[in-house]
């Protein structure tokens, strides 16, 4: 019996129908990036990523077929997850501040089961019994690129998958599936970025060493989401206030002013940039009752508060020693160490301020015991006697 091919037509109207804003279809294949990106992983671009760099997730990439055998199509949606917050909320640097895509639910538990009742009405209307998978920012797949080749868009310079007419706020899904369709969409293979450079300009930590490649190590959302160590303390002034991921190098894309923007309400808007004040104040529950059901859930207090420590110290306003001083009883040596950062910070602001930040530290020194957060002290007084 002769499988016959599944209508692209019919695969998009159920789409629209689960609620995603486009779909794209692509043969199976390898990224035509792929020997790119092995590059970029050679190079420890990556940073901590390590599973990036995994055997099985690169034979993944290599061939498609090692996630699902007899893959013959790779279905991408977008889901637009634009906002409009005034500039000044988010700019304000006693607010820390959280990248756009964080701002509402999770878009895992968002995305996930709309993509598997998409898959669903799939096998229901082929009449075969098709093999699938269906991913959400999961799979060994590099995603943008196939998008790029489903026709979705442009990678930019920023490595962002970018639409002339929608910007680059969206998320994307896959489900890869041994279906075969009737047509499939054409590859958007050529750059729409010409001699612009804005968004290599304006990354705060120069983390694009060259147009198309970003070295991860030096990306604020990187930074303050995947490492999950001590923040370079040369990249800390960098990261403003930024909590939770970056968005500089979306914002300043040309191609942005037609992203579609939603208004914000009241709660997306102080999602989007929460006073410092509160998050440093955070315990364990109030971290829960916060952040549950987010993103930001799955960085765990302890990597948030580590960000919003040096978000007050970039802020440097005297209300933020109470605060950060109390951090440094916190069981957690990485907040501790981030906290003593964020109170050096404050000296500056007046010889009383200055000499109550050395006394806090000083404290401090005589009980500490973990050698990093020691070493933090020693870093900010120049005192090479803490070290030992």
């Amino acid at each position: 019996m002769v499988e016959r091919k599944f209508s692209a037509d019919a695969a998009k109207t159920q789409a629209r129908a689960a609620g995603f804003h486009w779909l794209g279809i692509t043969p199976a294949v390898p990224s035509p990036t792929l020997a790119a990106y092995l590059r970029w992983i050679e190079a420890g671009m990556q940073g901590e990523m390590a599973y990036m760099a995994r055997a099985d997730r690169v034979l993944r990439r290599r061939d498609l077929n090692a996630i699902l055998p007899g893959a013959r199509s790779l279905l991408v949606v977008g889901v637009d997850y634009g906002a409009a917050v005034p500039g000044e909320r988010l700019q304000d640097p006693a607010r820390g501040r959280f990248a756009m895509y964080a701002w509402g639910s999770d878009y895992h538990d968002d995305i996930t089961p709309r993509l598997e009742m998409l898959a669903e009405g799939l096998l229901a209307a082929s009449g075969q019994r098709p093999s699938q998978r269906v991913y959400v920012d999961t799979g060994a797949l590099l995603e943008r690129s196939h998008a790029q080749q489903a026709g979705l868009g442009f990678v930019g310079k920023n490595t962002m998958l970018i639409q002339a007419r929608r910007g680059s706020y969206f998320f994307l899904g896959e489900i890869l599936t041994d279906l075969e369709f009737d047509h499939y969409d054409t590859p958007h293979n050529a750059s729409m970025c010409g001699s612009c450079r804005r968004c290599l300009a304006a990354c705060p930590t120069d983390a694009f060493p060259q147009p198309y490649v970003l070295d991860a190590r030096r990306c604020i959302s990187y930074l303050t989401i995947e490492h999950k160590g001590w923040i370079e303390r040369a990249l800390r002034p960098l990261l403003g206030n930024w909590v939770y991921g970056c968005d500089v190098c979306q914002e300043v894309c040309p191609f942005q002013r037609f992203a579609p923007l939603r208004p914000a309400s009241a709660q997306v808007a102080e999602r989007a940039a929460p006073p410092l004040l509160e998050l440093l104040a955070l315990d364990e529950a109030g971290f829960r009752e916060r952040f549950w059901g987010t993103a930001v859930y799955r960085l765990r207090r302890e990597r948030l508060l580590r960000n919003v420590c040096v978000a007050a110290g970039n802020w440097g306003h005297e209300n933020a020693l109470a605060p950060l001083a109390r951090l440094l009883q916190d069981a957690s040596p990485l907040l501790r160490g981030h906290a003593v950062w964020g109170l050096a910070r404050l000296k500056g602001r007046g010889e009383m301020l200055g000499a109550e930040v050395d006394k806090v530290l000083r404290t401090l020194a005589e009980r500490e015991t973990d050698a990093d957060v020691r070493a933090e002290i020693a870093a900010v007084r120049g005192d090479s006697q803490v070290k030992s």
